[in-house]
């Protein structure tokens, strides 16, 4: 069956039609992408601005366009929003806008929501071995507005999720807040740590009251997962990417002392540099750092090695689902 999913992220907005199969294999037929940064400058007070939400909700429009094109209604089309709609004092009205000038209907899901589609879509592409072995998995998910942790473990019949947690830890606010300069202080960077490292130590102190047996996840046969933007953008990096490729993105692994080096090489660069990286996409050369030390500090609090790469997450999730 032909369907159509779009992802509202806080920092991307990203269309996905395929051709879901009575086996659960989605077979993708055109991926569609537009940074429009909607959590960009947003206030408690005043919400989403009304230039992000122009800006997201001619892209929708666009999006429209093309699922029309591709002979399917808008109707139909499962539309999420994520964090900061979660978070906005104005989503409702963005919510019906968007519904009078493209026919989408947007769902904000929640956290736990969100955590759970997206460990369903990344382990569509992950390989069977780990599922297989029945190995604990943990899944990162960075996003604009927030980061997702999802506790697993591999299984014949897919992950069995243990917990899943969305906490509040988005590269767009994170960078809005902390990394000032260009490029970012040393004293921004460490301010921009305290906070990541605060907000992980409060994670695993919930994991534990929630059950979860952390030392499975300590554990050298325990897999790291990480999916979005952040992570397969260091991906693409590593292996000189000049053309996006999924396929080979999916199921990379990146090493600590790999994810290093790029860390130390980037932050050092200003944001005109970073735009000259071809594997760094336009309108994310201001937010990788901040998506790399949560990468980075996240690998150190849980003691892992090796990040597993997905390119599938949320969208692959939703049709799915």
């Amino acid at each position: 069956m032909k369907r159509a999913s779009i992802d509202i992220g806080t920092n991307t907005l990203r269309l996905l039609i395929a051709e879901v199969g009575v086996d659960g294999k989605i077979e993708p037929l055109l991926c569609k992408r537009a940074i429009t940064r909607l959590g960009g400058g947003y206030t408690e007070k005043v919400g989403i601005s009304e230039e992000a939400a122009e800006r997201s909700m001619k892209a929708l429009s666009r999006f429209a366009e093309v699922i029309i094109s591709e002979g399917l209604e808008t109707e139909n089309a499962t539309v999420s929003a994520t964090s900061v709609m979660r978070r906005a004092c104005n989503a409702e009205s963005i919510v019906r806008r968007v519904k009078e000038r493209t026919g989408l209907e947007i769902e904000i899901i929640t956290g736990e929501q969100e955590a759970s589609l997206s460990m369903l879509g990344v382990t569509s592409v992950l390989s069977l071995e780990s599922l297989l072995a029945r190995r604990p998995i943990l899944t990162i998910d960075i996003g604009g507005g927030s980061t997702e942790f999802i506790a697993s473990s591999g299984s014949i019949t897919g992950p069995e999720i243990k917990g899943a947690w969305s906490l509040e830890l988005g590269v767009v606010h994170l960078s809005e807040q902390y990394l000032l300069s260009d490029p970012p202080k040393q004293e921004e960077l460490v301010n921009m740590t305290e906070e990541i490292e605060g907000v992980i130590g409060v994670l695993k102190a919930q994991m534990k009251a929630d059950g979860i047996d952390l030392e499975k996840y300590y554990s050298k046969d325990a897999i790291f997962v990480g999916t979005a933007g952040t992570v397969t953008t260091l991906a693409a990096i590593e292996m000189k990417m000049d053309e996006y490729d999924p396929d080979r993105i999916n199921n990379y692994t990146l090493t600590e002392e790999g994810i290093e080096v790029i860390f130390d090489r980037l932050k050092r660069l200003t944001l005109k540099e970073r735009e000259k990286i071809p594997s760094i996409e336009k309108g994310r050369e201001d937010l990788i750092v901040t998506g790399i030390a949560i990468i980075l500090l996240a690998m150190r609090a849980f003691g892992f090695k090796e990040l597993v790469v997905s390119d599938a997450g949320l969208l692959e999730g939703l049709l799915l689902a």
